[in-house]
């Protein structure tokens, strides 16, 4: 005994757990395959044993030995065999470890696994195995999650929906549909198909294809449609097993009809109710405002609200809740005086309804009384959804007939007819839908109601109550209701009857025809005990296998025998049969030999007999007497019964059977007519002994017999259902090989040739058997000899290697065409039967019904996704057609296509040139009339640059031409190579694959359309398309033969004829045609005087006499001819300019910097107009090929040139652009000759004063300069100095953009004579080209090039710039890395020392010294107008840099020259490219409103201004519009250039406060809120420049802050400190929720208003308090006082802020801020909140001491103030007086302040005159003091002249008070705190014309409403006044100035007396009074009765503005809002509101 066994053996003696764990695997397979034997011996399921063993199979079946895992997954199966239910406790945990163990084994494991599957299913153990299917689709590995979704299709084709919960698995199928994998896909769609059979196609539709792509729907769409007949399960569980037998007893003892069991078979009906989630709708309904939308005035908020319920209620299945409320409300809105809202509210009902079904039956019967008393409503709309409404409630159940009885009693009593007969309408609905129990309990009360009603005077009424009966009569019988129908008359009896009747009809037939198609199945006995049949889920598609019903059981198919028995009759007199014919009925051996009679004698008992001998004999002599009958027609099909029945196809002796099947194929030979019906009782025996080879030859001659009688087709028909389910593997393999002989006998014609290739793909290749597969390889090889190699196209998915047999035999039988048929056959109604197919049999698919409206709207789709998704479904559909269809239905397919061809995407342009492609092959010869033409536009992409392009265009035109021919298409080609746009490459492709074409063809004439485009491609100026042309060109003569090719080359002009005609020279043609030429052209003389006239190709003169010249252009004969010629046409001018048309050819001109070279029809342009305006001879030798011919040309020109000055300006342009010609082709003595008769032209221009136009220009210089960098030196020296000489006669500024461009060549010589050219302008016309210099960043990039000489170049050319710029050239050099600065610097130092050397003078002092003479000169014009440009220009051109150089520019329009970068116009064209361009095209038109915005800064009283300010918020508009659009662009990765545009030109636009003051607040609401969002935005940062657009952002939101209306600004901000819509976001938060992004939103607000708040002192009268005051209040109510009480808990920073906001407004206005309440409700009840925190701010205040007064306390208009407000108790009237004083002193101190100071200054007097306020400025200055004096003076004057009365407007100060003038010291800025333009401010100081007036006024009397008398004010009310105090102010200024002037320099401490002292400003008056306030402040105390003019706040306001003009605001500037502030209980801490990230505004360090 070996070792091996010995192990083996001793193993046997371990228990099973150390067995099946032991560590040699042999041991564990022997246990398991011990196990299996077990589980197999064990009969009983409760047996204990299986219990015990149950816990082994998770550790066995995850076995790592593949061996092993296959043994325990037997022994799992015997064991699954032998237990019951119970074992269900063991199926999680197996089930799991087989998921994740086995489903990716070996195909035979699989298999196992899924066999596993299926009995835990048998078993019961439905949520173990579903669990284990989720986890399994859910694996990586796709190879596991089809197994996984096959197990789940078969488990639910054999158990049925009953087992399987179909609910769990339509919720796993969303996923699957898109999975990466293909399979996992269509076994998904097949899992799809099979729930379709078991619960209906409509809610598998509604409940996944809503969750599906739109592609994977079409699909499935498709595959529906072949769903037919309804699933019945063929499998039992284990339970219903065992109680099967019990049952079959039970049955035979009560002798069950067959009526019980169909009965039994009836599908169960799956409610797609139950299969659906309940969704909530209650809570969202809350949200939508439901309502207070219901309870609105507007009948359009109610409709809205309600249609929000209807939404929301179309969910099919709702959660219930309590819906009372609801109803109730509906109740009353069903009654709404409004129709729309009553039907909404009626339509919410019906699908409250039918979501809720019976938990809205209460709901429902609350609400039917009313719906029916609203059926008076005659309205459609309203009565349709009241049918609708109470159909759905009866049919969710919600009512029962027994529920509304007394509601249909009430209704029928109803006073309005319509209302009645309605009811009764329903009425009958719900009987016709209630079942016959129902009907039978309420019948009763219903009869009665509707006899009630037949006497009803409306005769609608009458008929409703008819239909009533009628359908109670149907539902229950007449018997129930004949005593309730006696008291009827006889006509109602009559009519009752007649309806009863037909409704019956309609049952009965209804009834009949609802026979289930399906039938009968294998029983579950068999399914178990049988092998394990595996299927898959993709089987159900329809590329794989048809999808129908189980195969018919024999009893169902008798009842079709009977039902087509029936209809015999009438389908006798159709000439096609009918299925019912085919079938034969049954026949007993009785009625045979009844109806057999006396035609011939037969003993069937002895054909019965068991001796075979007798039965021999008897079946001997049976066929004699039949081979005797003389007429067999008659009595074919009964003695083909005969022999069926006896002996029969069971006969099992050979002779006998040999006998039978000689009998039957005399009988099939002999009659006249054959029936089918013959040919089914015998083709299933004959089939089978077909595989007898005893039998076999005569079975096969029988099958041949029954072809030639009914046609092949049929007999292949029937033989594939009986092959497919035979057992014996002989029958299929024999039915092949006799097909075979069939297909050489018959042929193809009569088969269906889809359907037998599918069996061999399906069955045939299939099979397990060799001997099948190998016959069916040979009846392919038998075919492809009749259809050829296209079959192969429905072989793609067999596997290779029997795909490489069956090629092998089709090269055995290669492809002979339609063959003659060997045999014929006899009937004449068998019509072939390749429907759809070709010439070569092969089917083709009808597509039309899968190309849909949906597919072809997804080609059109705007996402290229989508797009590509059509395409792929186009092939997709192709390819499941077998590339062979139909054209039915492919124009609108091919519309869809071509507009694909011209796609944006190239990639899809390939896409589609494939799918054109696969589409040509696969419809054959019909594309030609389906296509509409697309091939024109398929030949349109040979014109690509891109060489895959190309090469999938020549593919399709490949396509093309096997489909349809080459004829078909030359039309197309002709009209495409004249097309301009099919590029060089294009071309010579095209002929490439022409000549490919002509090359196996002996004759084409058709070719020689294509003569005319060759022979143009022949002087092409690509060489490589001259080639093809002229390979091309010789097979045309081949195929067209020299004849025909001369007989139509008159066709040519041109060079193109000589160049044919030298060609011909081989084919001995040029003679024939020399001949030809000279005897049409009678003499030369004609030729010559038409030659004027001739204009194109069609031009019959120009055309001989090209043809002349192109004769003799190579011959030695004709040259004496044309020197002939040339003497005989002197006489003639040089130039016929009489038609010239110069205009016309420029406009057409394109205006470009970049050089092309000339197209095919510029050139052919370029020949007509040279044979048009030249004189002959010189055009026939400008033209010629030949080089020295084009030298002659010239020097006729040269030496003709001074005297043609004039016409040659006319023809310039056509000149030069022979001379373009001329350079491209760079033959060297031509280019000589050229360059010396250049220059002589342009002199002779200059001389005539002409100079070349921008078309010209743009005709010549771009090639000019492209080929200065020739390769001949001597060449180059000439084009330099050529160069030269044009930018001295035509102008420096617009050569240069020529010349920039030509650094971007590609040639380093070009590039270097270029910059050696930028130098030269440089040097000798630098202020010409001044206004372009930043585009020398260009040439600076030059210094980093790897060319030695091109960067010398580029350092020589700036240091000629150096010379003329000196430091300031580094402006233009753009960035540079250090190595190019270090270059360049080094560059300049050699400079600057030859400069010293030739004593040059330094660099720069020519700019200056060219400044200062035109400054001298009065005009700087120059300089100027290259400062705008210089403004303008950026890094592209532009059309600005070309513009005539003016100093001023107008408008409306701009003005403009044409050519150069396409562009705006004028400003509204500007606007309407930023509103609707894209970021990149915006660019252009925010440049114009650049400019425009900077000429109108210069002027900013001007015209210009005023048209701005108009535009200003539509500008503003567009710009924040565009802001979203340009970083969502930037985003996308495209750079940011568009962004910085648009930031820099909404900051040009702030800049100037008359253009932000007029932008309006929704505006700036929409673009402040877009600027914080993108700063909080994360993605910014990552952006092209990110840094710098934050730091741009940053600024931009300052400039806002200081410029903007302040109101406007307030009212924003504080309206953005509500929660922002989630929609308004620019792109979803990547891990932060809304809340925590509004948060941060909110504290960018919050700081934004902080800055505001800060100078909220100084600019208090420049805000409407109204409107401010507003906002906070709407703000305040929205919250609410219990989200304030919750909010101040949680230290909530916006509720702060605007706590804070409205204390500093109180603040500052005290009690009068009351007055400012106009736009707050304060009478609402409750009183508004903001009431209470007014007076809450004003108490706190007061007993701070620190509120401003504003006059005594009086009565105001909400209540009296002064009972509530202790203040004037409190605390010291003179301390609050000195505090005023203060206060206003400094505004008396600040320019912009002064007036209004003085105004409350002189108030203060009125109201306390014992005060003195002149002993509170005993430090002032005199000249202070002395203003304030005068001040009031002239306030007193101004009281006096209005009667006494306080004036109600503020005299202007016409000098501002000192503290405001003196601007000299760099610590103090302007004293505004939010400035940060200094220049501005320092210009605004010394200007004393400047008065600002629009501010608002303090109230003239605190007890009155103060805003009235502020919108009564106007600023001319007291202009005398003005005048003369400044009249006196001026006297007083310069008498004190030097009194005080030493005064002030020695008060000052030393810092202030050295600025003031080196400062000029310090000698004027501005400067003293700023001195002198500076002293007083240093001097004055703090104590009391001392007023101290303190400056500190001034110093503060200018750190403030230095901090605002950076990027970032500090925290030490706002972090308090005011010292006073942190003391009060309602204001943020220090720093509270301070706390972001460091790169926003607001942020701290």
């Amino acid at each position: 005994m070996s070792e091996e066994e010995k192990l083996l053996k001793d193993a046997k003696k371990l228990p099973w757990e150390d067995r099946l764990a032991h560590k040699n695997w042999k041991v564990r397979n022997d246990a398991n395959i011990d196990l299996a034997a077990l589980c197999d011996s064990i009969t009983d399921p409760k047996d204990p044993r299986i219990r015990e063993l149950g816990h082994f199979f998770k550790k066995t079946v995850a076995d790592s030995n593949a061996p092993v895992q296959d043994k325990a997954l037997d022994a799992l199966i015997a064991y699954l065999k032998a237990a019951d239910a119970d074992a269900g406790r063991f199926a999680k945990e197996v089930c799991d470890a087989i998921v994740a163990k086995c489903l990716t084994g070996r195909p035979k494991t699989v298999e196992k696994a899924q066999m596993v599957f299926m009995l835990w299913v048998e078993l019961e153990a439905m949520d173990a195995f579903l669990d284990a299917m989720e986890k399994a689709i859910k694996n990586k590995v796709a190879k596991a999650v089809v197994p996984a979704i096959d197990v789940m299709f078969q488990a639910l084709s054999e158990f049925g929906s009953k087992v399987v919960p179909p609910k769990r698995i339509l919720k796993m199928l969303p996923e699957l549909f898109d999975h990466q994998d293909q399979n996992v896909r269509a076994s998904s769609k097949g899992l799809t198909l099979e729930l379709c059979r078991w619960i209906g196609r409509d809610p598998v539709k509604s409940i996944l294809f809503e969750k599906m792509r739109d592609t994977m729907k079409k699909e499935l769409e498709a595959e529906l449609a072949n769903v037919t007949g309804t699933a019945k399960p063929t499998r039992k569980i284990r339970s219903e097993q065992d109680k099967e037998p019990e049952q079959e007893v039970a049955a035979e003892a009560a002798g069950s009809g067959p009526s019980e069991e169909s009965a039994a078979e009836v599908p169960q009906e799956i409610d797609e109710y139950e299969l659906v989630d309940p969704v909530d709708i209650l809570t969202p309904l809350e949200k939508s405002g439901f309502w207070n939308g219901v309870k609105a005035t507007k009948w359009s908020e109610r409709k809205d609200a309600v249609a929000e319920l209807t939404k929301l209620a179309s969910t099919r299945r709702i959660a219930p809740g309590d819906f009372t409320e609801i109803c109730r409300t509906l109740k009353k809105l069903i009654t709404d005086v409004n129709i729309a809202v009553a039907v909404e509210a009626v339509q919410a009902l019906g699908n409250l309804a039918s979501g809720l079904r019976t938990n809205f039956s209460a709901s429902s019967r609350f609400v039917l009384p009313v719906l029916l008393e609203k059926l008076k409503e005659k309205k459609p709309t309203m009565t349709e959804a009241l049918s609708n409404t109470l159909q759905a409630m009866h049919k969710a159940g919600c009512l029962t007939l027994a529920d509304i009885v007394e509601d249909v009693k009430a209704a029928v009593k109803n006073k309005v007819p319509l209302v009645r007969s309605l009811t009764l309408n329903w009425v009958t609905h719900c009987v016709e839908t209630s079942n016959k129990a129902i009907i039978l309990k309420v019948h009763k009360d219903y009869v009665p109601i509707c006899m009630e009603c037949l006497n009803d005077g409306t005769p609608d009424v009458r008929d409703a109550a008819f239909s009533v009966l009628a359908a109670i009569a149907k539902m229950v019988g007449m018997r129930p209701l004949e005593k309730s129908l006696e008291k009827l008359d006889d006509v109602r009896r009559k009519k009752l009857s007649e309806m009863i009747g037909i409704s019956g009809g309609g049952a009965s037939t209804t009834g009949g025809s609802a026979i289930p198609s399906s039938g009968g199945t294998a029983s579950s006995v068999e399914a178990s005990d049988g092998g394990f049949v595996r299927r898959s889920a993709a089987s159900m598609l329809s590329g794989k296998k048809p999808v129908a019903a189980a195969p018919a059981a024999k009893k169902v198919a008798s009842a079709k025998t009977g039902g087509g028995k029936k209809a015999d009759g009438p389908a006798q007199t159709k000439k096609a049969a009918e299925p019912e014919d085919v079938e034969p009925s049954e026949m007993t051996l009785e009625e045979i030999e009844s109806r057999i009679g006396s035609l011939i004698q037969v003993d069937t008992a002895k054909l019965k007999s068991t001796a075979w001998k007798e039965r021999l004999e008897e079946i001997t002599k049976l066929k004699e007497d039949i081979q005797a009958l003389q007429e067999l027609d008659q009595s074919v099909e009964i003695l083909t019964r005969l022999v069926c029945t006896v002996p029969g196809w069971n006969e099992k002796n050979v002779q006998v059977q040999q006998q039978v099947i000689e009998i039957v194929t005399h009988i099939a030979s002999t009659a006249s007519k054959f029936p089918k019906k013959c040919v089914v009782l015998c083709i299933s025996g004959i089939c089978e002994r077909v595989a007898d080879i005893k039998t076999r030859v005569q079975a096969m001659k029988c099958l041949t017999t029954f072809s030639e009688a009914v046609g092949p087709g049929f007999i292949f028909e029937r033989m594939f259902k009986i092959m497919k389910e035979h057992k014996n593997p002989k029958v299929l393999s024999e039915g092949l090989l006799w097909m075979v002989s069939a297909v050489e006998d018959f042929g193809v014609t009569h088969l269906k040739l889809k359907d037998l290739i599918d069996f061999c793909k399906d069955t045939g290749l299939q099979s397990s058997a060799a001997a099948t597969r190998n016959a069916t390889i040979k009846l392919i090889g038998a075919l492809h000899k009749f259809v050829g190699p296209d079959i192969k196209a429905f072989l793609s998915d067999v596997k290779p290697a029997l795909l490489s047999a069956v090629e092998a035999e089709c090269e055995k039988n290669p492809f002979e065409g339609a063959a003659a048929a060997k045999k014929t056959v006899k009937v004449s109604d068998c019509a072939p039967s390749g429907s759809g197919g070709g010439l070569d049999g092969l089917p083709r698919e009808d597509i039309s019904a899968k190309i849909t409206p949906a597919l072809l709207k997804g080609l059109e789709s705007s996402d290229w996704k989508m797009r590509l998704e059509s395409i792929e479904a186009v092939n997709k559909i192709v390819e499941e057609a077998n590339k062979r269809i139909q054209p039915t239905g492919t124009v609108e397919l091919f519309g869809a296509l071509r507009a694909r061809l011209y796609d944006s995407n190239k990639n899809l342009i390939i896409t589609t040139l494939t799918c054109i492609s696969g589409l040509a092959s696969a419809m054959g010869a019909a594309v030609e009339k389906s296509s509409k033409g697309i091939l024109s536009d398929v030949l349109k992409c040979l014109g690509d640059n891109k060489k895959h392009m190309r090469e999938s265009a020549l593919a399709a035109l490949d396509s093309w031409v096997a489909a349809t021919h080459l004829d078909k298409m030359v039309p197309y080609i002709t009209t495409s190579l004249t097309d301009a746009k099919l590029g060089a490459e294009g071309r010579k492709d095209l002929f490439d694959w022409l000549s490919r074409q002509l090359t196996g063809i002996a004759e084409f004439p058709d070719a020689i359309q294509l003569l005319r485009p060759v022979a143009a491609a022949m002087t092409d100026k690509s060489v490589d398309v001259r080639k093809a042309a002229e390979t091309f060109f010789g097979e045309i003569v081949r195929v067209c033969g020299p004849e025909m090719v001369m007989k139509n080359v008159r066709d040519i002009q041109g060079p193109a004829l000589a160049i044919v005609l030298e060609r011909m020279k081989s084919h001995g043609a040029v003679a024939d045609v020399h001949e030809s030429v000279k005897t049409t052209a009678p003499s030369w003389q004609a030729a010559k005087t038409k030659v004027g006239k001739s204009n194109g190709y069609g031009s019959k003169p120009g055309s001989r006499a090209v043809s002349s010249r192109g004769v003799a252009a190579k011959g030695s004969k004709p040259e004496p001819i044309m020197s002939v010629q040339d003497i005989n046409i002197q006489s003639q001018a040089l130039l016929n300019v009489k038609d010239s048309n110069k205009d016309e050819r420029e406009r057409i001109v394109v205006r470009r910097f970049k050089f092309e070279e000339l197209r095919l029809e510029q050139i052919q342009d370029l020949e007509n107009d040279l044979m048009k305006y030249f004189r002959e001879d010189l055009h026939r030798r400008l033209l010629s090929t030949d080089f020295k011919k084009q030298v002659d040309g010239i020097e006729m020109l040269q030496k003709a040139l001074p005297s043609i000055a004039k016409e040659i300006i006319e023809v310039l342009d056509i000149l030069l652009k022979w001379f373009v010609l001329r350079f491209c082709e760079s033959n060297t003595s031509c280019l000589l000759k050229v360059l010396e008769f250049l220059p002589e032209l342009f002199d002779t221009l200059r001389n005539e004063n002409y100079s070349m136009n921008e078309a010209e220009a743009s005709i010549f210089l771009p090639c000019l300069v492209e080929k200065t960098g020739h390769n001949i030196e001597k060449l180059r020296e000439k084009l330099r100095e050529l160069m030269k000489q044009i930018i001295q006669s035509y102008s420096a500024a617009k050569t240069f953009p020529y010349i920039l461009e030509g650094l971007r060549s590609r040639n380093n010589r070009t590039k270097i004579e270029c910059t050696d050219l930028v130098g030269f302008l440089l040097d000798n016309h630098y202020t010409e080209i001044s206004g372009q210099l930043k585009n020398l960043q260009i040439v600076a990039s030059l210094t980093a090039e790897r060319d030695g000489e091109l960067r010398k170049a580029a350092l020589n050319c700036f240091a000629s710039g150096y010379k003329i710029l000196g430091d300031d050239i580094w402006k233009y050099v753009g960035k540079v890395n250090e190595a190019q600065r270090s270059m360049l610097d080094e560059k300049f130092k050699w400079k600057f020392r030859e400069m010293e050397k030739r004593k040059e003078g330094k660099p720069g002092e020519t700019r200056a010294a060219l400044r200062r003479s035109v400054r001298e000169n009065g005009s700087d014009v120059a300089e100027q107008s290259g400062e705008v440009t210089r403004s303008m220009s950026g890094p592209v051109f532009s059309r600005e840099m070309y513009a005539p150089q003016e100093p001023q520019m107008e408008r409306h329009p701009l003005s403009r020259p044409s050519g150069g970068v396409i562009g705006p116009t004028d400003w509204n064209e500007a606007l309407d490219i930023i509103t609707y361009g894209s970021p990149e095209q915006s660019v252009e038109g925010m440049k114009v409103v650049c400019h425009e915005l900077a000429a109108a800064s210069n002027d900013p009283e001007g015209s210009l201004m005023d048209d701005l300010v108009k535009d200003a918020d539509k500008l503003v508009s567009c710009l924040a519009a565009k802001v979203a659009k340009t970083f969502d662009f930037s985003l996308m990765g495209a750079s940011s250039r568009s962004c910085k545009y648009v930031l820099n030109t909404l900051m040009q636009t702030f800049q100037n406060k008359r253009l932000a003051h007029a932008v309006n607040v929704r505006t700036l609401d929409n673009l402040i809120t877009e600027l914080l969002l993108w700063l909080l935005d994360e993605r910014v940062p990552r952006m092209d420049d990110g840094s710098q657009l934050l730091k741009a952002l940053n600024v931009l939101m300052l400039k806002i802050l200081d410029n903007a209306e302040r109101t406007s600004s307030f009212v924003v901000l504080i309206s953005l400190l509500k929660p922002l819509d989630p929609s308004r976001w620019p792109a979803p938060p990547s891990n932060e929720s809304f809340a925590t992004r509004n948060s941060k939103f909110s504290e960018l607000v919050v700081k934004c208003l902080i800055k505001l708040t800060k100078v909220l002192q100084n600019t208090i009268y420049e805000v409407d308090l109204d409107r401010i005051l507003q906002s906070i209040h709407v703000y305040l109510q929205d919250l609410g006082m219990e989200e304030i009480r919750r909010r101040a808990g949680a230290d909530d920073k916006p509720l702060r802020m605007v706590k804070t906001v409205l204390h500093e407004l109180v603040k500052l206005r005290g009690t009068a801020i009351k007055g400012h309440l106009s736009m707050v409700p304060i009478d609402m009840e409750p009183q508004p909140i903001i009431l209470a925190y007014i007076d809450l701010n004003l108490q706190t205040l007061a007993a701070a001491r620190m509120l401003t007064p504003a006059g005594p306390v009086g009565q105001t208009h909400w209540g009296d103030s002064m009972a509530n407000n202790p203040m004037p108790a409190t605390h010291s009237a003179d301390a609050q007086l000195k505090q005023e004083l203060s206060a206003i002193f400094k505004k008396i101190g600040d320019k912009q302040t002064c007036s209004i100071g003085l105004y409350e200054l002189y108030r203060i007097t009125q109201l306390y005159p014992q005060v003195d306020i002149f002993s509170q400025l005993q430090n002032a200055s005199e000249a202070f003091r002395t203003y304030i004096r005068e001040g009031l003076a002239q306030m007193e004057k101004n009281a006096a002249a209005a009667g006494g009365r306080t004036p109600s407007s503020v005299p202007m100060m016409p000098t501002p008070p000192p503290s405001a003038l003196n601007l000299s010291s760099p610590k103090l800025g302007h004293l505004s705190p939010v400035n940060t333009n200094h220049n501005n401010t320092l210009n605004e100081g010394r200007s004393s014309v400047v008065v600002n007036t629009n501010f608002t006024l303090p109230p003239s009397s605190y007890a009155e409403d103060d805003q009235r008398n502020i919108d009564r004010f106007q600023s001319g009310g007291v202009s005398s006044g003005i005048d003369a105090i400044r009249e006196r102010m001026k006297n007083m200024q310069l008498t004190t100035t030097e009194a005080h002037i030493q005064q002030t320099n020695g008060s000052l401490n030393s810092e202030h007396q050295s600025s003031h002292i080196s400062n000029p400003a310090a000698a004027t008056d501005e400067g003293i009074m700023h001195s002198m306030i500076q002293r007083n402040h240093l001097q004055s105390g703090q104590g009391q009765g001392q007023v101290s003019f303190d400056v500190t706040d001034v110093e503060q306001s200018s750190e403030v503005s230095q901090s605002m003009s950076g990027l970032v605001f500090s925290r030490e500037n706002y972090a308090p809002l005011e010292p006073h502030m942190e003391r009060h209980p309602l204001m943020p801490p220090s720093g509270g509101v301070i706390n972001m990230a460091n790169r926003f505004i607001l942020y701290t360090d």
